[in-house]
């Protein structure tokens, strides 16, 4: 069941990549689902406005549980959320999107290396993100998109612990991996498949 949902959005995502979309769209595909949903995956993505991941996968209305959060930081609404879509829709897949480029964590290195202050709740993120910059900085190398794929691993091992979806997990009725979007390329690589 994974791998099937697995192998859909890859193949999505290689029409998305290839510029050729043919998700469904369509006015009966939107009335049909108005009737309930039954999603084939969630995904945890990052705010930022180039990475919808509706499009990414290349998939149509009802497909997809898209809960999103700048730098796939989690907090109970956010959790609450995934918990949600798998407690009362059942879904087998999340997937936590990482991608190249993350505002969140640029800010986020910025902030720690004394080059920038931010404000009000913007500092929660700072604070949430800072341990996946700091693996990052121990690693070497660069530390921007090492730390965002840090981020959704980090992600993906606390949703593994987490009392609904670790249960589901255990049971084999869900899987959990991450995923890596490049801005460039429109590529997505999952990991732990």
């Amino acid at each position: 069941m994974h791998e099937a949902v697995i192998h859909r959005l890859l193949e999505g995502n290689r029409r998305f990549a290839a510029g050729h979309p043919a998700s469904d769209r369509s006015l009966a595909r939107r009335k049909q689902v108005a009737q309930g949903q039954k999603p084939a995956a969630e995904v945890l993505a990052c705010v930022d406005s180039r990475v919808p991941p509706e499009l990414v996968f290349d998939q149509g209305l009802g497909d997809l549980f898209v809960v999103r959060s700048a730098g796939l930081v989690l907090d109970k609404a956010v959790l609450g959320s995934l918990e949600f879509g798998i407690a009362e829709l059942h879904i087998p897949l999340v997937i936590v999107l990482g991608h190249k480029r993350c505002g969140a964590v640029k800010a986020t290195i910025e902030t720690l290396e004394g080059h920038a202050q931010v404000e009000g709740e913007i500092a929660y993120l700072v604070e949430e993100l800072k341990p996946a910059v700091e693996e990052a900085q121990r690693a070497g190398g660069d530390p921007w998109n090492a730390a965002a794929r840090a981020q959704a691993r980090n992600v993906v091992d606390q949703l593994r612990r987490a009392p609904v979806l670790g249960a589901a997990a255990q049971a084999g009725a869900l899987k959990i991996v991450a995923g890596w979007y490049d801005l460039d390329s429109g590529v997505v690589e999952l990991e732990d498949t």
